[in-house]
């Protein structure tokens, strides 16, 4: 027996005992389905992240107090506080800047808000932003509909607001917004614009669920407990290549406003807009690691599983080989034989576990992200590679105890 009449032989016998070898299969498709489908989930919404945070371009910068979200005690010890960023500083900063920059200055009014029509309210997680002229461009956000703030609007806060794709869906499914009032924070404002669908990450709304408001307005409105809003300043540049100059100048410009003294800590953070991409890209690494771990885990299983099959397999047969070998088939035929059977069935068990990780681990991303449907190739070859390795493995020691039978004592077997 050659090996092409040994791999016949080996799909006669996988096609003769169909029940066992589905179930077989089944095994190891849920282990690979476990392990494509979690790398593909991890890889999707990385992609869908990747493109919400490259929006914001990498040639900006923000600006924002130290230690703006600190969570109290740090091992033991309490985290510095330092004081917010007022109006008159960021300001300040903004008349500084060179007039390459553009600086936006903008403040969190409220988190989780409740807006009403005349007709209908949504629910408590809409967002209120209060922006200057240059908050929506350097925000990349875009109008789908009206226009945005004017100069007076601007400078003297008047009630008028920028509304996000999925406020309009609630309180206007079928009218234009524009025009329309609607009522937050105890104030009424008309509606002169309406932002572009964005889609959330993560499980959030993202623009969809956010209102802008002229900063002027936001200062205007009180805040909780007579808390003072803390400014957040966004500055981008024409010319990513001069971004660290840039930066190097605005953290002279900001040491100023700010008053901190010569070897004094800053009292404020500068961060790129391409650092939060760096992190997620940490993080995706740690998530594919771990999905890792639990798709091989699960294989293990599998593998065990499949070993237990074809031992059982071997005894089923071991007439059937004590005839091969007294009609002259060597142990390395038979090895093979077995060993053939068991990688057939991994690699059948493997395609269907890819197919169904794929489509799994996409329809995970899209719940959580919009990122489009996405084929992670290097893990399909990963899948299946690994298919073939549990085959051998699984597959090697019931083959080898089938080779080293006695053929005399296989023919007397019952």
């Amino acid at each position: 027996m050659n090996l092409i009449e040994n791999i016949r032989e080996g799909l006669r016998a996988i096609k003769g005992n169909m029940l066992r070898t589905v179930l077989t299969g089944l095994i190891i498709s849920i282990g690979i389905m476990s392990l494509v489908g979690i790398l593909t989930a991890v890889d999707g919404i990385k992609n869908s992240l990747d493109q919400t945070f490259s929006s914001l371009g990498a040639n900006s910068f923000d600006i924002r107090r130290k230690g703006f979200n600190n969570r109290g005690n740090q091992r033991g010890r309490t985290e510095k506080v330092y004081p917010a960023i007022t109006y008159e500083q960021a300001r300040s900063y903004k008349n500084l800047l060179s007039k390459d920059a553009r600086v936006s200055l903008s403040a969190r009014i409220s988190g989780a808000t409740v807006v009403k029509s005349e007709k209908d309210k949504t629910n408590p997680n809409i967002s209120i932003a209060a922006g200057d002229e240059n908050y929506l461009q350097n925000q990349n956000m875009n109008l789908a509909n009206g226009r945005g703030f004017s100069s007076f609007e601007l400078e003297y806060g008047t009630n008028v607001a920028i509304i996000g794709n999925e406020i309009k869906t609630k309180l206007f499914p079928k009218t234009d917004p524009i025009g329309s009032y609607i009522t937050f924070l105890g104030r009424r404002f008309k509606i002169i614009g309406q932002l572009e669908k964005t889609g959330g990450s993560m499980g959030g709304g993202g623009g969809d669920r956010t209102i802008v408001i002229p900063l002027e307005t936001g200062r205007q409105i009180p805040q909780p407990g007579n808390s003072v809003l803390n400014y957040d300043i966004k500055t981008a540049i024409p010319k990513p290549e001069e971004l660290n100059y840039v930066m190097g100048e605005a953290t002279g410009i900001m040491r100023n406003v700010r008053q901190d003294a010569l070897g004094q800590e800053e009292s404020f953070e500068i961060r790129r807009s391409d650092s939060l991409l760096q992190s997620l890209n940490e993080i995706s690494g740690y998530l594919k690691v771990g999905g890792f771990v639990i798709g091989f885990i699960t294989l293990l299983g599998a593998s065990v599983g499949l070993m237990n099959i074809m031992m059982v397999s071997v005894n089923e047969r071991t007439r059937e080989i004590g005839v091969r070998k007294a009609l002259g088939a060597t142990a390395v035929q038979i090895r093979q034989q077995f060993l053939i059977e068991a990688i057939v069935i991994c690699i059948l068990g493997g395609i269907v576990g890819v197919f169904l990780g794929i489509l799994m681990g996409n329809g995970i991303a899209a719940l959580i992200g919009d990122g489009g449907f996405i084929v992670p190739w290097i893990w399909v070859i990963v899948g299946l590679t690994i298919c073939v390795v549990v085959g051998v493995i699984s597959g090697y020691y019931p083959a080898f105890k089938a080779s080293k039978l006695d053929p005399i004592e296989s023919l007397r077997y019952e």
